[in-house]
């Protein structure tokens, strides 16, 4: 096979491994099999034996297979990747603030506050506006399959992760999607939630500055290209 098909080979194989793991049904079987912990190394162990080798074929054949589009020379739409790449590690950054759903306990509390009033999911839209900024600038076939698997990740993991709150958390978490939403801004923009001061990620936005600056300068040396132009 060439290198896109191996690219996509083991992009597939990651997705669908994380997702045939954390299903209901293996899941439960597997934790009554061998208990909590030993199924999270489990779960870490074929997640690194499918990324890492993803992430080799993708170091080693970047923009393989014929370009898509090329979007390089494109002012505009180079500074929304980099709109979309700071709003993402804003998000990523906040979701350790204000921990996403996956912590919410039975009985806990189902009141969004901070960043969950913008989107229930941080760390998921977050993967996603990293891919899809990083498909805008890479039109190479290898490329978007590679880039596009982290939306296909964020998406596919936000709806699997909300489904299996529900059935473990029952009415509260339904209360909770019903406040929030996945889309950012939906429930703001929809008046389930309002906006206060006390809401504002101020350490998230400064972080997220930090590392988009850091990134700008270090992407050339660690990851090759230039990302201003």
């Amino acid at each position: 096979m060439d290198a896109t098909a191996w690219i996509a080979l083991w992009a597939f194989s990651f997705l669908a491994s994380h997702l045939i793991i954390s299903s209901a049904a293996v899941r439960a079987r597997l934790i009554g099999a061998v208990g909590e912990q030993p199924y999270r190394g489990i779960y870490s162990l074929v997640a690194a034996a499918t990324l890492g080798p993803l992430i080799y074929e993708f170091a080693r054949n970047k923009h393989a297979g014929p370009i898509l589009w090329y979007l390089r020379a494109d002012a505009p739409i180079r500074w929304l990747a980099w709109i979309l790449m700071l709003t993402a590690l804003i998000l990523f950054v906040g979701s350790f603030i204000n921990p996403n759903p996956a912590g919410m306990a039975p009985g806990g509390s189902t009141e969004p506050r901070g960043i969950l009033k913008i989107t229930r999911h941080p760390s998921f839209v977050a993967f996603s506006l990293f891919g899809i900024a990083h498909m805008l600038m890479n039109g190479w076939v290898g490329d978007a399959i590679f880039f596009g698997m982290f939306p296909a990740l964020g998406i596919l993991g936000g709806m699997h992760q909300d489904q299996r709150k529900i059935r473990d958390l029952g009415d509260s978490y339904r209360e909770f999607v019903a406040r929030t939403s996945f889309v950012p801004f939906a429930a703001l923009l929809s008046g389930r939630v309002q906006w206060s001061s006390s809401d504002m990620p101020w350490a998230a936005i400064g972080a997220g500055v930090v590392l988009t600056v850091a990134l700008l300068a270090l992407h050339p040396t660690i990851f090759g290209g230039n990302p201003l132009g």
